[in-house]
């Protein structure tokens, strides 16, 4: 995704937001963050705001650092879930029921990017891990989270990614394998 500048916008890898002051020759973004600091970031670790009456709260940030755990424990398997799997891969489940309390009076818009902003941290996550082969469950639905996810994996280098095992996942889930370069 292209930022301009003024745009608000979140972090993924931590929490809080700022604005997007300048974008450099080298496709890095300038945001003031919310203390008055000046701090550089490439797009993949930011989220755009739409909208002034857009905001995650507290609870929604705690939920989004919480996915971490999920990666260190495979065991645990099912972030987000209490359905375990047989085999031992990360997996997030991205129904918005599985990431808040409550979704109740919250736009098309704004369930959809709390969706994104928990499958980013999450693919971030697992990068930084170096994992492999993750699966994301966005169900089926109208379709729209799964061309989401997609959309964002086709900006992607070194991935592959197909519909995940039908008899493990049913048709809702995508896996996603990553190709490292050592």
């Amino acid at each position: 995704m292209e930022f301009k500048v003024g745009q608000k916008i979140l972090f993924l890898a931590e929490s809080g937001g700022g604005v997007i002051q300048a974008i450099s020759e080298h496709g890095k973004y300038a945001v003031m963050d919310e203390d008055g600091f000046e701090r550089y970031y490439r797009a993949s670790q930011l989220v755009a705001i739409q909208g002034e009456d857009y905001a995650v709260d507290e609870s929604d940030i705690s939920m989004i650092s919480n996915l971490d755990n999920g990666i260190v424990d495979l065991k645990s398997n099912a972030v987000g879930s209490e359905r375990k799997r047989s085999k031992s891969l990360p997996e997030i489940n991205l129904h918005i029921e599985e990431l808040t309390e409550s979704h109740q009076g919250l736009s098309n818009y704004e369930i959809i990017s709390r969706q994104m902003l928990a499958f980013k941290r999450f693919y971030d996550i697992s990068k930084s891990r170096k994992q492999r082969k993750i699966i994301v469950i966005h169900g089926v639905g109208e379709g729209v989270l799964r061309h989401e996810v997609r959309a964002f994996l086709n900006g992607e280098n070194g991935i592959e990614y197909y519909d995940a095992d039908y008899t493990e996942y049913g048709q809702g889930a995508t896996a996603i394998e990553i190709k490292y370069n050592y």
